[in-house]
């Protein structure tokens, strides 16, 4: 068991299961809808208190009944929010997500206008006794003093980013990161169709850190800071449509992995076989008897 600060955001999702993509201008009907918390960071933290660590998250929270949700989902898992900066302005961020039946796909309209978690908020956190540090790649300017604060108050601690999408400076984070866990939009996003040469590019900015990059049905890479190159496949889905992101259920079994010492090779696979799970909140419960490491 080992204690994990994530920092990063929450959110209501609003989630439509839908029999095909709808087109522009058209009007189709939802096979279901439910509405339930996201955000990447809080969906991570989810999904690693259910291998039995001790979460917290450090975030924002509103003051209007959606945070409500919020807060009963994050109480149901066991998921600490006292390190949360409460708002007196703004509102819950909401996701609006189509879910695509046929092909699993997710899509997403997002809309936010509540603050975002800020150095100062940080800054006053407790850090000894973590085992783990873990962040969302957003609010760059505020994100990088956090990094540089953690290494420089607790150099032992681990620190990861997940890095979703290209941010202007984003860049700013890779150098205080242990660990850089990359998605595929990303490194589409920079111009590059395969992991490896990503990855390779990618440590002229990142020299020590270890460089992982998810890559949809063909799994997921990893390079070492000596240069090993490591590739494990995807797993099968379990079920189509979720409601935690694969790319967050990924990071969580990768973390988890790492905080029981395994190689790059074993935490790749470990954070494969978690998204290959593609299932409702619920749906990893018991991952710590499922898969021990």
């Amino acid at each position: 068991m080992a204690r994990i600060l994530g920092v990063g955001i929450a959110t209501l999702d609003i989630i439509n299961v839908v029999d095909g993509f709808p087109a522009e201008d058209s009007e189709v009907r939802a096979l279901n809808q439910t509405m339930a918390r996201g955000g990447n960071v809080t969906n991570t933290l989810v999904v690693l208190s259910q291998f039995d660590h001790v979460c917290r998250w450090g975030g924002v929270l509103a003051e209007d009944a959606a945070s409500h949700v919020i807060r009963q989902d994050l109480d149901r898992f066991h998921v600490a929010y006292t390190d949360c900066h409460i708002a007196r302005t703004g509102k819950t961020p909401t996701s609006y997500i189509t879910l695509n039946r046929l092909n699993g796909s997710r899509t997403i309209v997002h809309y936010r206008d509540l603050p975002e978690f800020r150095f100062e908020d940080f800054a006053r956190l407790e850090l000894a006794g973590l085992d783990w540090l873990h962040f969302e790649g957003r609010a760059v300017a505020d994100t990088a003093r956090m990094l540089a604060h953690a290494r420089r108050v607790a150099p032992q601690l681990p620190r990861s980013v997940e890095i979703e999408k290209p941010r202007d400076g984003i860049e700013a984070l890779f150098a205080d990161a242990d660990v850089l866990l990359f998605s595929r939009v990303y490194a589409r996003a920079r111009g590059f169709t395969q992991a490896f040469p990503f990855l390779s590019a990618m440590r002229a900015h990142a020299p020590s850190a270890e460089l992982v990059c998810t890559w949809g049905e063909d799994g997921a890479y990893g390079l070492t800071p000596e240069g090993r190159q490591h590739h494990v496949p995807a797993y099968p889905q379990a079920c189509i449509v979720d409601s935690i992101g694969a790319g967050d259920s990924f990071n969580a079994g990768y973390i988890h992995a790492r905080l029981h010492s395994s190689d790059l090779p074993q935490s790749l696979a470990m954070g494969c076989r978690v998204a290959g799970l593609k299932c409702s909140q619920m749906g990893f419960a018991g991952l710590a008897q499922r898969y021990s490491v």
